[in-house]
């Protein structure tokens, strides 16, 4: 195919006439090969005027921009290089480090006029103990390993473990009971190289209820363990 001068045409005027290209849409100034296809010197499928990793090994998954895609193997937006918690459960929201977001401060509530400030608290759902004890459940350490490795990956976050209970019971029986089962949260943190200088364990027994103690579910609810951020 010629023009009216007898030239072969060139559509897109990359260089390569109409015939012979394979690419004949090519966007204007973009480098091209002798079939008129943009050039793409590592062939991860980026052509070059546009990848800003041109030298990518053969076989290397790419983004848009002919970057390596680093492996994220728990799906949690942390590359794994980065990723200091790299089995985070799904959904879950992480910090920089890939690690389970214990604190939302900017969630926080402001204090009322002359009331100290709230701390940014985090109540452990899925900790639960045996009926009466303060020994863990065996479905609490998943949840208790990824507080753990938060708190390994912040060191400046110091921590007071709060425990509750619901309002059966004697009063210093209740009290007693949610200052061991602090504890027993404050001793598996420890075990999973938190260092214990950094938490304070406390019981709060039968008190700052979060649900009605009139259903079987509300107790539940109040029989928990929170942490809160210290200063």
């Amino acid at each position: 195919m010629v023009d009216t001068n007898g030239c072969p045409v060139d559509s897109d005027h990359d260089g390569v006439p109409d015939g012979i290209d394979k690419c004949p849409d090519t966007v204007a100034g973009t480098p091209v090969d002798a079939l008129g296809c943009p050039l793409d010197s590592d062939h991860d499928g980026v052509p070059d005027n546009l990848d800003k990793c041109p030298n990518t090994p053969p076989g290397t998954p790419v983004d848009a921009n002919g970057c390596p895609i680093e492996k994220d193997t728990d799906g949690d937006g942390v590359p794994d290089s980065r990723d200091r918690c790299p089995n985070t459960p799904k959904g879950s929201r992480v910090d920089q480090f890939g690690c389970l977001l214990l604190f939302e401060e900017h969630a926080v509530a402001p204090a009322a006029p002359g009331a100290p400030p709230p701390r940014p608290t985090l109540i452990l759902s899925g900790v639960n103990f045996q009926t009466g004890r303060s020994v863990l459940t065996t479905a609490s350490y998943a949840v208790l390993d990824q507080v753990a490795g938060s708190l390994v990956a912040n060191p400046e976050i110091r921590i007071e473990i709060a425990g509750y209970t619901d309002s059966v019971g004697r009063r210093y029986t209740n009290l007693r009971l949610s200052m061991a089962r602090a504890g027993a949260v404050r001793a598996y943190l420890a075990r999973k190289g938190v260092s214990p200088l950094r938490m304070q364990a406390r019981g709060y027994g039968a008190t700052g209820y979060i649900a009605p103690n009139a259903t079987a579910e509300g107790r539940a609810q109040n029989r928990r363990v929170e942490l809160h951020k210290l200063p």
